[in-house]
């Protein structure tokens, strides 16, 4: 179990250092495919998508793929719009297919919109912002470091619990290794990309403060996945990644962190 989980993690994260520093068609197609697919997890779970060509669904991907067509197009007020029709959109199919779905389906149709797709494009917006290329890591040295770090504590010194109906593994004493470790190699990356990265000198104490953050919501992120998936029964969202789980699984936490991340970076870099 554990060679799988580390192989197939292994992929992941070459796949995202791929997408990411070329940026671009390359990442934003990624994030594209990542935000449907695990909006498909989300579906299947609350049975929005009740068999294959479910109109409900169809209706919250296409709203999901308009609202990234706006993203790209870098018009804000395009966004809201599309949003906005994409709500229209699945209320038209909920009369239009009327007793098919049940109000809860409905509402957690367009919530895929944007718990998944809406939350996942700052990742997009962060890497085309001006030194984006190297601000974008933040999200995942924020999440994938503070779930790594707070892990590790945990282990070592966990006594207190943080959510014991929730989460009964997860400890206060590894809730604060993993913000400090984050923060720690929030500072850590500034002083390697001034060093050996070829950037301009990077902010060290922003860099640290920003993950700091990151890693706050980013457990709420992972606790939030998880209260999903106990209201529902269910272990994982998917099978997609050997040993993680499906997209939201491992992405549970990115989904928080990114568009705190990107309005961080707007005030603090």
């Amino acid at each position: 179990m554990f060679k799988t989980r580390l192989i197939s993690g292994i992929v992941l994260v070459a796949a995202a250092l791929a997408a990411i520093i070329t940026g671009g068609w390359l990442l934003f197609f990624t994030l594209l495919a990542v935000s449907l697919i695990g909006m498909n997890e989300l579906y299947k779970v609350t049975k929005s998508e009740d068999r294959k060509g479910s109109p409900l669904a169809l209706a919250s991907y296409a709203g999901a793929a308009a609202y990234y067509a706006a993203v790209w197009a870098d018009r804000p007020e395009a966004e809201a719009a599309v949003l906005s029709a994409g709500l229209i959109a699945v209320m038209c199919v909920y009369v239009l297919t009327y007793p098919r779905y049940q109000s809860g389906q409905v509402m957690a149709a367009f919530f895929g919109i944007v718990y998944v797709a809406v939350m996942l494009s700052f990742i997009f917006r962060i890497r085309r912002m001006d030194h984006g290329v190297y601000t974008v890591w933040l999200v995942f040295l924020s999440s994938w470091g503070c779930d790594t770090c707070a892990y590790c504590t945990g282990m070592l010194i966990g006594r207190h619990k943080m959510a014991p109906v929730l989460s009964p593994k997860k400890s206060v004493e590894g809730a604060v290794g993993g913000v400090i470790g984050a923060a720690a190699l929030g500072a850590l990356y500034a002083v390697c990309c001034a060093k050996f990265f070829g950037a301009a000198s990077q902010p060290v104490l922003e860099y640290a403060l920003i993950c700091a953050a990151g890693a706050l919501i980013s457990m709420v992120g992972d606790l939030a996945a998880s209260a999903i998936k106990r209201n529902h029964g269910i272990k994982d969202y998917g099978k997609l990644i050997p040993g993680h789980g499906g997209i939201l699984d491992r992405f549970d936490s990115v989904i928080f962190t990114s568009p705190v991340i990107y309005m961080l970076a707007l005030v603090l870099i």
